[in-house]
């Protein structure tokens, strides 16, 4: 008697650590033992990483991150200007001269330009390590209003090109059995979010794409990660699409009350490349306790996000964030 009822302490006791992890963090328990007892990103040293969408926003800072560690860095997205300004900065952190950092502009949409653009970074650092698919862009519109070109649109940026893309890099890290896919998806990934069905949908297509490929690859000793941002402290949402095909939502962001901070993140991101992890959840609460409520208890959580409503949850999305 006394044995189980030390074992229904023990396992209350753990119950409520974990749940205190869970309430008093921004990212899941196996990266929180990851940052605390696993590998940094200056493990990373010497690995050449590729990163698209560097321009701004994740990208850019996980490219500093990066260059902290000592990394060789490929810069892609369609801003020259913009790149080239995130090379100088990466080279104030002395750990990365002139050569370690390539500047290579690159569409996601022009998927007939992929092939050549994987030559050019093979010709320049002999291969790729890490291929960090970051591309894409938010949506601000309701389903019904909104066109199936804007669908459209957000499935070939989002999906489609990063499919692309790494169809066009697996040939190099299979001939060498080595490598790492890691794929720039969001909460939205794994849990629906109102106001912006092409988004979520597009985000989930790239969850299962990635599901797929991680065991597609495991022969070939290369890893594939999915990363699951919440709101995160951007320029995001100005160029979100709308409900009309090209047009795009123009309000900027002006207060992060409730957002991560894009440094942060992309420390979290760095620490999820160093340790291989197939799937990281990064957000401030109280969103990452939803994301738990929905993985493992779906039905409370349906019931807990139609009584919030979707203005409430709309505004979790954003972190409570004004716009201007």
């Amino acid at each position: 008697m006394v044995c189980v009822s030390c074992l229904a302490l023990v396992v209350i006791a753990i119950f409520t650590f974990v749940c205190w992890r869970i309430l008093f963090s921004d990212c899941d328990l196996i990266l929180q033992l990851a940052e605390k007892f696993g590998k940094s990103s200056a493990s990373l040293t010497g690995k050449v990483v590729w990163i698209i969408g560097a321009s701004s926003g994740i990208g850019e800072f996980t490219a500093y991150e990066l260059a902290k560690a000592g990394c060789h860095l490929v810069l892609s997205a369609r801003r020259n200007e913009e790149l080239d300004r995130v090379k100088s900065q990466c080279l104030v952190s002395g750990k990365v001269k002139d050569d370690d950092v390539f500047v290579l502009p690159l569409n996601m949409l022009k998927t007939d330009t992929h092939a050549a653009a994987v030559e050019t970074v093979l010709q320049h650092f002999n291969k790729i390590d890490i291929l960090f698919s970051n591309a894409g862009r938010h949506h601000r519109g309701m389903f019904e209003s909104t066109s199936l070109d804007v669908d459209r649109e957000m499935f070939e940026l989002t999906v489609f090109g990063a499919m692309s893309l790494i169809k066009a890099t697996l040939p190099s890290m299979k001939e060498r059995k080595e490598g790492h896919i890691f794929v720039m998806s969001s909460v939205a990934g794994k849990q629906g979010a109102p106001a912006a069905s092409p988004y979520t949908g597009a985000k989930h297509a790239l969850q299962g794409y990635c599901d797929c490929l991680r065991m597609e690859l495991i022969q070939y000793n290369i890893d594939v990660s999915v990363v699951c941002p919440g709101p995160v402290h951007s320029n995001l949402i100005q160029y979100s699409l709308t409900e009309k095909s090209s047009e795009f939502y123009g309000k900027a962001w002006t207060k992060d009350e409730n957002m991560m901070t894009t440094p942060r993140c992309a420390e979290l991101i760095g620490i999820m490349m160093a340790n291989k992890l197939g799937e990281g959840w990064i957000s401030p609460q109280p969103i990452l306790a939803l994301m738990y409520l929905n993985q493992y208890l779906p039905w409370p959580f349906q019931r807990v996000s139609t009584k919030i409503g979707m203005k409430a949850l709309a505004k979790m999305r954003d972190g409570a964030a004004k716009e201007k």
